[in-house]
C-alpha cells in the first residue's frame, strides 16, 4: 500500500516532466479559448519551472495564443526594483512574457518596490484582482528545501494570505548564489499565501535533482505540518506532485518498494542489488553474511522465494549473496579505459605511447566548470593518462562569474607590475584595465553583470589554472580545449537555455577526435544548473551523431562528486585511490586557486572546501564497499553508464 498522501508523477527526466506540465497547460488554454473564456494561470520562478516555460513558447511559436491568458505570479523579493538583475519580474519577461503574446495588462507580479507602508494595502489589492480574474486555474509550484511553496516559509498557516514574510536562512542561502553573497539577498518577500494557493482549481508542484529528495518526502509521505508549507497540498483536491527520478529518489516505492507489501514486484538485478545492499546495511552485515532470517525479518520474503534457493542443500539466502557480491566486485577495476593485453600493463613515465597501444583508448573528459574534472575524477583522470590513453579535457564553461573582484584585481595588479617592468607592453594595456577593472570594481553593485574586460580577465585566470591541473595530471597541452559554451556567457547566474550553437560546439569536438570513452558529469544537484544543462549539450550531440560509426565504440561514463556522489547499487564502474593517489587528486584541485579557501558559490550548507567533499565522499564510497565485505582501498571514483531515456 502506498505511504503517498498526494498524487506523486515521477517522469524518466526533468524535460519530460515540463513538457506534460506544459502540454497541461496548453490543453487549459485552448479549452477556455473555445469556451470564449480567459485561462487564469498561477506561475512561480526559478530553475525548476524554466522548461515548462521554454516548451510554452515553442508551442507559442507553433501556433498557440496566449491572447486569453490572465497570469498572477506566486512572490517577489522586498525590496526590490524590477529593473534589478534578481528580479522575478525581469525573470518572467526574459523566460516568458516577452515571447509569447498575453496582453501586459493581464500580467501580474508582486510589486517589490511597493513603499513599506503601502504593502497591505497592495497584498489586499493582489487578493482581490484574483478573485476579480475568477480565482486561478492553474498554479505552478516549485519547493523550497524548507518545504516551502512560494515564499511561505514554515510556520506558515494554512489559511495564511498575500503577505509581506521574513525568508528562512535556509532560503537566503540558496538565493545567495543569484546574489553574489548571502549579505546581498533580500530579508523579505511578498509572496502569496498557503490559503491563496490552496484556493486553485488544480496545483502542479515540480521538483527536480537529488537535493530537492529529502523535502519532497516530507511533504509527500509525513504528516500535514506548519514546518514544510508543501504538505498542505495533500488536503488540495487536484494537486499533482511532478518530479524527476532524482527529486523522487527518496520516496518509499522508489527507495524501498519491498516494504510497502505490494505483489508482483519484479526481482530483476537492478532491484535485488538495491534492496540487497539495504538490507546488509539495515543488518550491519556483509552481503556473504546474510541470512534467511535477515531477508524474512526485513520484508523481504519475496525476494527470498523469487531469486533464492536454488543450490541443493543451500539456504535461499546463499544464492542472492553470491549473485550480488559478484555484481559489485566486477564494478571494482583499476583500469578505466580498459585492461590491456599482458605486455602492455606497465605505467608511468616509461609506458610506450598511445599511438603504439592497441588498447589504448581516445578519450574526452567533459568538464562544465574548470574544475570539476578534478574534484569529481580527478584520480580517474591521472590514471587514465597514466595509463597511456589519449586524454582529453574539454572545460564546458568559462566559470568566470565564479571568481571574486578580489582576485581578480590582484591579476590585473600582475599585468601593471608587468608592464613596468617592461616596458615595451605598452601603457595602453595599463590605461584599459585601470578604466576598464580597476574604476568599475569601486563602484560595483552587488550582482551587477561585469565589464567585458573583467570578465575576460576572470576567464583567464579560470583558464590558466584550468590548464595548470589539466597538466599536472598528464594532460598534454593540446589536449586541453576550452569550448566557452555561449548558454554561459552572461555574465550573471542566470544562464541561457541551451542552444543550437552550444550542441553544435559539442559534436564538432567529439567528432574531430572519435574518442572511445567520454565522461560527462551526471551530478545534477548543481545548484546553478550549469551541470544539467552540460549534460544536455552533450546529449544531444551524442543524437545529432548516433549515425557515425565511431559512435558505435563510444561509451559515456556519468561522474559525480562536487555535489553528491552516487550510490553503492548505482555504481557501475568504481576506481579505487591509493592513499598516494588522493593526495596527487588533492594537489590537482589546489590548481584552482581561485575557487580555494572560499569559494564564491560553494553552495547551500555546506562549509567545506570542494577538495575535501570530494574526498570526503571518495572515502565515504571506500568505507561502503568495505562495510558490504569488498576489499579496503583508501578511496573510491564511482561512475555510471548513461543510456539513452535514465539520464535525460
Amino acid at each position: 500500500m502506498s505511504q503517498e498522501r498526494i498524487k506523486v508523477e515521477a517522469h524518466p527526466s526533468s524535460a519530460a516532466a515540463a513538457r506534460a506540465v506544459a502540454g497541461e497547460i496548453a490543453a487549459l488554454i485552448r479549452a477556455r479559448a473555445s469556451e470564449g473564456r480567459r485561462a487564469v494561470l498561477g506561475l512561480a520562478t526559478g530553475s525548476t519551472p524554466v522548461g515548462v516555460y521554454e516548451e510554452l513558447v515553442r508551442l507559442h511559436r507553433e501556433g498557440l495564443s496566449f491572447r486569453n491568458v490572465t497570469t498572477f505570479n506566486l512572490d517577489e523579493y522586498w525590496p526590490m526594483k524590477a529593473e534589478e538583475l534578481q528580479s522575478y519580474r525581469r525573470f518572467m519577461n526574459e523566460y516568458l512574457f516577452d515571447h509569447i503574446d498575453a496582453p501586459r495588462e493581464h500580467i501580474h507580479i508582486p510589486d517589490g518596490g511597493v513603499p513599506r507602508e503601502g504593502i497591505a494595502a497592495f497584498c489586499e489589492s493582489y487578493e482581490r484582482r484574483i478573485a476579480e480574474a475568477g480565482g486561478i486555474d492553474y498554479q505552478i509550484l516549485g519547493v523550497g528545501r524548507t518545504g516551502h511553496i512560494g515564499f511561505n516559509e514554515p510556520g506558515s498557516a494554512r489559511d495564511s494570505r498575500t503577505r509581506l514574510i521574513t525568508l528562512d536562512r535556509v532560503t537566503r542561502m540558496d538565493a545567495a548564489s543569484d546574489f553574489f553573497g548571502e549579505r546581498n539577498v533580500p530579508r523579505h518577500a511578498i509572496t502569496m499565501g498557503v490559503g491563496t494557493i490552496m484556493q486553485a482549481r488544480r496545483i502542479a508542484l515540480l521538483a527536480f535533482g537529488e537535493h530537492k529528495a529529502a523535502i519532497i518526502k516530507r511533504a509527500v509521505e509525513g504528516e500535514i505540518s506548519p514546518s514544510v508549507a508543501a504538505s498542505f497540498l495533500q488536503q488540495h483536491p487536484d494537486a499533482t506532485i511532478h518530479l524527476d527520478p532524482a527529486a523522487a529518489a527518496e520516496l518509499t516505492r522508489f527507495k524501498t518498494p519491498w516494504l510497502l507489501e505490494r505483489a508482483g514486484l519484479n526481482w530483476d538485478a537492478a532491484l535485488t542489488r538495491k534492496a540487497v545492499i539495504w538490507l546488509a546495511l539495515q543488518v550491519g552485515k556483509p552481503i556473504l553474511k546474510l541470512t534467511d532470517e535477515d531477508y524474512n525479518e526485513h520484508g523481504l520474503q519475496d525476494l527470498l522465494a523469487a531469486r533464492g534457493g536454488h543450490g541443493k542443500g543451500r539456504s535461499g539466502a546463499y544464492d542472492i549473496n553470491i549473485e550480488v557480491f559478484k555484481a559489485l566486485q566486477a564494478t571494482i577495476t583499476g583500469w578505466p579505459g580498459g585492461k590491456p593485453p599482458p605486455g602492455e600493463e606497465r605505467r608511468g613515465a616509461d609506458h610506450p605511447p598511445a599511438a603504439e597501444r592497441r588498447s589504448a583508448k581516445r578519450i574526452v573528459i567533459f568538464s562544465p566548470h574548470p574544475d570539476d574534472d578534478v574534484i569529481s575524477m580527478g584520480g580517474t583522470l591521472i590514471r587514465l593518462c597514466e595509463q597511456g590513453h589519449d586524454v582529453h579535457v574539454a572545460y564546458q564553461t568559462s566559470g568566470n562569474i565564479a571568481v571574486w573582484d578580489e582576485s581578480a584585481l590582484r591579476h590585473a595588479d600582475f599585468i601593471r607590475e608587468f608592464a613596468h617592468e617592461f616596458p615595451g607592453v605598452g601603457r595602453e594595456l595599463v590605461d584599459r584595465i585601470d578604466a576598464a577593472i580597476e574604476s568599475f570594481v569601486a563602484v560595483k553593485a552587488p550582482g551587477q553583470v561585469d565589464t567585458p574586460e573583467l570578465q575576460k580577465i576572470k576567464t583567464l585566470i579560470r583558464r590558466t589554472e584550468a590548464r595548470a591541473a589539466a597538466r599536472y595530471s598528464g594532460v598534454r597541452l593540446d589536449r586541453i580545449h576550452f569550448l566557452d559554451l555561449p548558454f554561459y556567457e552572461t555574465g550573471r547566474v542566470r544562464k541561457k537555455p541551451v542552444g543550437e550553437e552550444d550542441i553544435r560546439i559539442v559534436a564538432d569536438l567529439l567528432d574531430q577526435i572519435q574518442p572511445q570513452q567520454v565522461y560527462a558529469a551526471g551530478d545534477l544537484s548543481d545548484p546553478h544548473g550549469t551541470h544539467r544543462v552540460c549534460l544536455a549539450a552533450i546529449v544531444a550531440a551524442f543524437e545529432l551523431l548516433k549515425d557515425r560509426a565511431w559512435m558505435r565504440d563510444c561509451t559515456l561514463w556519468l561522474y559525480r562528486g562536487a555535489w553528491q556522489e552516487w550510490g553503492a547499487e548505482e555504481i557501475e564502474m568504481a576506481v579505487p585511490l591509493s592513499p598516494d593517489e588522493v593526495v596527487r587528486k588533492r594537489m590537482a584541485i589546489f590548481k584552482h586557486e581561485s575557487q580555494k579557501d572560499l569559494a564564491l558559490f560553494p553552495g547551500p550548507n555546506d562549509p567545506r572546501e570542494f577538495w575535501q567533499r570530494a574526498e570526503d565522499r571518495n572515502k565515504g564510497t571506500a568505507r561502503l564497499f568495505d562495510k558490504l565485505g569488498l576489499a579496503e582501498y583508501e578511496a573510491m571514483e564511482g561512475f555510471v553508464r548513461w543510456r539513452p531515456g535514465r539520464h535525460g
